[in-house]
């Protein structure tokens, strides 16, 4: 009798194999899946290494079949910053860590950290991310069609300038300030006398060494890392005037074509990219300042007086704006804030 494994037989056997491996790798590619993620800033900046963050851990964690892409420095929106929201919620891009200012004209209620000199320290400011404001937030997030995930942080906001030292509201009168593409920046700085400029972060460093604007107002670590006294930034006041938590953010039809599974993966990720890069910008800041300081430029720290100057000086923005942003949710930090 022919054997039943005639040569024919086997080589049939052996071409099924190799297109049951082939099938099984085209599946396997087509399962993988990888999201594109929005950041303003790169990873030099503790802003671009929670992104980074956030990436490495979600790889991690579902083996490579779900990765996570970063475009730094908002080169998904053509160096607009504030188009990020925009483009997230159309679907252009699938996530991003974001700031709260450069979704706030599309998310009017993220101007609640934005109110001049309304909360004081970290510890407010953890007291209302983590409280029923945060919740208010969220949920004004998630209603335009962006699932948020997890708080990070960018941190206060200071001033530096090229003319002197500021240490009360005359002294910004006439300058032209750098600010980002919020009104509430513009209406913020026109109270204190200066003349805001708005412009994209691209744009702000040329504008800085030109002369073509005074100053501006970042974080520490923006003024660190970006070398901003380079051009020309010689005062740093520090003011604590505002504070800039980044959110971790899905676009919604995205966040719903994933598993449960990929779902626990991504947010998980987050809040454990946002927490630790929450705790390393703060426990940076003092050795940032210190070699800010080193490289020549005078710091202004406010005493009390001088920083009641600027609160008084801008209570007239928070009575325009406490309506915008909503009642409810300011009420909500200011109780988050000051606990019974």
């Amino acid at each position: 009798m022919p054997s039943s494994r005639s040569p024919r037989r086997v080589a049939a056997a052996l071409a099924g194999a190799v297109l049951v491996s082939a099938s099984l790798a085209v599946s396997s590619s087509v399962l993988a899946r990888e999201l594109s993620v929005s950041t303003v800033l790169s990873d030099a900046f503790p802003w671009g290494q929670a992104a980074e963050k956030w990436a490495e851990l979600v790889a991690e964690r579902s083996d490579g079949d779900l990765t996570l892409r970063v475009y730094p420095n908002s080169q998904l929106v053509n160096g607009d910053q504030t188009r990020e929201f925009s483009a997230m919620r159309s679907g252009l891009i699938d996530a991003a860590v974001g700031s709260t200012i450069n979704w706030s004209p599309q998310v009017p209620e993220l101007n609640l950290f934005s109110l001049p000199f309304f909360m004081p320290d970290v510890e407010a400011v953890d007291a209302v991310t983590g409280g029923a404001a945060g919740e208010l937030v969220f949920e004004a997030i998630a209603s335009r069609g962006v699932v948020p995930l997890a708080w990070g942080e960018n941190g206060f906001r200071q001033l530096s300038n090229s003319q002197g030292p500021i240490e009360e509201p005359a002294d910004l009168e006439g300058l032209k300030i750098r600010v980002v593409g919020s009104p509430l920046f513009q209406d913020t700085f026109t109270a204190l006398g200066a003349n805001p400029t708005q412009m994209s972060w691209a744009d702000a460093k040329p504008a800085l060494t030109t002369g073509a604007v005074d100053g501006q107002e970042n974080p520490l670590s923006v003024f660190d890392v970006a070398r901003i006294d380079q051009v020309g930034q010689e005062h740093l006041t520090l003011w604590n005037y505002m504070n800039d938590p980044l959110v971790f953010a899905v676009n919604r039809q995205v966040w719903e074509s994933l598993s449960e599974q990929e779902r626990t993966i991504l947010r998980e990720a987050a809040e454990e990219a946002g927490a630790w890069e929450i705790a390393m910008t703060r426990e940076e800041e003092p050795a940032r300042l210190a070699a800010i300081q080193e490289r020549g430029v005078t710091v202004t720290e406010l005493n009390e007086a001088q920083h009641r100057a600027f609160v008084e000086a801008t209570e007239a923005v928070h009575d325009e704006w406490v309506p915008r942003i909503g009642e409810a949710i300011v009420e909500a930090a200011r109780a988050d804030m000051s606990p019974e």
